[in-house]
């Protein structure tokens, strides 16, 4: 078997966004669960039912609540600093035509964590603040708490909170949706 040390490269290359776009438009990562980060493929974690049950909660608060208001975007790809193409697990946009390019604003992102707290910690956020992204949080599934992320600057965010399962929530742009996070939990 090769020692892949012995042909690692000097320099390695990342993709352009452009570039990612067109290997998706291809159909050439169709069967992968990746995203670009930093113009590097990073593979996502899976869609297990701790995770995807407070992505499909999150959905049902917030879906009905900022209908002509907002898009409500599930799993689907942002535009962000740095070469990337996060797809946070939901992200609160502008209300837009969104057929010829992914959104780059964001009045919101969240993304749910079991497996995944340290990447959407040390590289989701300051890719989030460096991209202006108003407000992240980070749904930590194991100890119930969600991280709010506020007033991005200089590719990192201002203020940081934790808030507990028995807490509401409301993102900073609709100050009128709450979000109970039991709920989101499961209580």
């Amino acid at each position: 078997m090769l020692d892949a040390r012995l042909i690692e490269p000097e320099k390695t290359r990342g993709l352009l966004r452009s570039e990612y776009d067109r290997l998706v438009a291809l159909g050439l990562l169709e069967d992968e669960r990746v995203e670009l980060l930093h113009g590097t493929l990073v593979e996502m974690s899976p869609n297990e039912p701790a995770h995807s049950s407070p992505i499909q909660a999150l959905t049902a608060i917030l879906v009905p609540a900022l209908v002509g208001r907002a898009t409500v975007r599930v799993q689907l790809p942002l535009y962000a600093a740095n070469e990337s193409e996060p797809e946070p697990d939901v992200a609160i946009v502008p209300l837009g035509e969104y057929r010829s390019a992914h959104p780059a604003h964001a009045h919101l992102v969240i993304e749910v964590a079991v497996s995944s707290i340290n990447k959407d910690r040390k590289v989701k956020a300051p890719l989030y603040a460096a991209s202006g992204f108003a407000e992240y949080w980070l749904v930590n599934v194991r100890d119930r708490v969600v991280e709010v992320y506020r007033s991005p600057d200089s590719g990192t965010y201002r203020a940081v909170s934790r808030h507990g399962a028995s807490e509401v929530l409301s993102p900073e742009a609709f100050p009128d949706v709450h979000v109970a996070l039991g709920d989101v939990f499961g209580a």
